[in-house]
């Protein structure tokens, strides 16, 4: 059976998200994420459907009201959360013969640091409720997170070995094993092991999509340090300089279009968080990118055009988001075309 993982790029029928609220980590900043989560909302609804979980729909919904959104594109359904990362929890969707199926992988809260037992219930529960209509989903007997893979939709996986070899996330598979079984239930035969980057302050064991993604026309859109007394430099160097051996199927060099590198950005404690504008989301017509008050703000939208020219670049501000180690992308999984009809 061809099975493919499409590109991000490709047509959507919407965006999963989980509304934050009281009971998560977010109490402390419940505020101030609240209304970045309303921009992303808005800007997500005037292209496609949002579908949001939350433990009180009536409440949301009372406030969504009041913002400019596109309600009859939001769908809401009652569910109870231990957090906000959907791009973890939500389902891989692939397509089997051109039909969409919904892939339900394990989550463990990145390797057991995190409480993570409502969540990884979350596409099984949405399923049951109809919330993805009749696609078929199956369960997947492995860990894996949707921020720990990039896909250019005819083949290729881009990932980081430190990630998926991780000791909590499937310690009885080797990294040649957990490939073998991702091409199968992938369709992909193209691997891109990242072996260097990182991000502090990030808990994913370092995701790709904090550092590298997959863009059209073979190009890759990567973070890069040009502080030579940056904590990150040496890494991050590294990471370019691997960057620039891949090769596509085709035998050729990726083009590479580096994402300008923030100014550090600290907690209330001192500690660094992973302000990274490689956590962009890509939808139908625009790509969100998140921004975080920072004078490189604008050159990262810029870079970001390079990549997409024929799409809306939308900055959103996510300095809330970094309060719990995360971004754009990392609260938000796309639903390929036919998922939700």
């Amino acid at each position: 059976m061809k099975r493919r993982l499409p590109a991000e790029w490709e047509s959507q029928d919407g965006v999963l998200m989980a509304w934050p609220h009281e009971a998560s980590d977010w109490r402390f900043y419940l505020r101030a994420v609240q209304t970045t989560f309303t921009e992303i909302i808005r800007h997500i609804t005037r292209f496609e459907k949002c579908i949001l979980v939350a433990p009180d729909p009536a409440d949301v919904r009372a406030r969504l009201q009041k913002a400019d959104i596109h309600m009859e594109r939001l769908h809401i359904y009652k569910m109870d959360t231990n957090d906000t990362w959907a791009r973890d929890f939500g389902p891989i969707t692939i397509l089997e013969e051109g039909k969409p199926v919904l892939l339900d992988f394990g989550f463990n809260g990145w390797g057991l640091k995190f409480p993570a037992d409502l969540d990884n219930q979350i596409t099984r529960r949405l399923h049951q409720l109809g919330g993805f209509h009749s696609t078929p989903l199956k369960t997947v007997g492995l860990v894996l997170e949707g921020g720990s893979i990039e896909s250019d939709g005819n083949g290729t996986i881009l990932t980081t070995t430190e990630c998926l070899t991780s000791p909590n996330r499937n310690p009885q598979l080797t990294r040649q094993e957990i490939q073998e079984e991702l091409g199968r239930l992938l369709g992909a035969d193209h691997f891109l092991w990242l072996e260097n980057g990182f991000l502090a302050g990030d808990d994913t064991d370092s995701h790709v999509d904090t550092l590298a993604r997959l863009c059209p026309d073979d190009t890759i859109l990567h973070t890069a340090c040009d502080d030579p007394s940056d904590m990150h430099f040496k890494a991050l160097q590294a990471m370019t300089e691997e960057l620039k051996r891949f090769r596509t199927r085709q035998g050729r060099p990726y083009r590479l279009i580096p994402l300008p590198w923030p100014s550090p950005h600290l907690d209330d404690e001192g500690k660094r968080l992973p302000a990274t504008y490689a956590n962009f989301l890509v939808l139908n017509g625009a790509v969100l990118v998140p921004t975080y008050r920072d004078p490189k703000d604008g050159e990262a939208l810029n870079a970001v055009r390079k990549a997409f020219p024929d799409r809306e670049i939308v900055g959103i501000d996510c300095s809330p988001l970094i309060l719990q180690h995360g971004s754009l992308h990392c609260v938000t999984m796309q639903l390929p075309k036919g998922t939700l009809s």
